[in-house]
């Protein structure tokens, strides 16, 4: 007879499975979507020039910051309209990969 006790129910596209879940499966940290609100270095680089100031309203598309990484200037867009409440890096700064550039409302 199956143990039924270690059975766990796993969902995969709002298709449920009764299956057996690992410690470390059932123990792991869940999904958290990215916040759009938040503008994230996607790629360690130098900020080479900010193009809004804070209390700026922006609309989706525009850009906001050039990021030199690589060799390559890559312009952030802002990913929602809304307004600038704070940006966190001064140009020349080198940032890493995740580092909070701009905060919008």
């Amino acid at each position: 007879m199956e143990n039924i006790e270690n059975l766990g129910i796993l969902n995969i596209d709002t298709s449920l499975y009764k299956t057996r879940l690992s410690k470390k499966f059932s123990s792991r940290k869940s999904y958290i979507p990215a916040d759009p609100r938040l503008i994230l270095s996607f790629i360690p680089g130098t900020v080479l020039d900010i193009l809004v100031s804070e209390g700026d309203g922006v609309q989706k598309g525009d850009d906001l910051m050039i990021l030199d990484a690589m060799k390559m200037q890559n312009r952030l867009k802002s990913p929602i309209e809304g307004k600038i409440k704070r940006i966190c890096a001064s140009r020349g700064d080198r940032v890493s990969k995740g580092t909070l550039l701009i905060e919008m409302e």
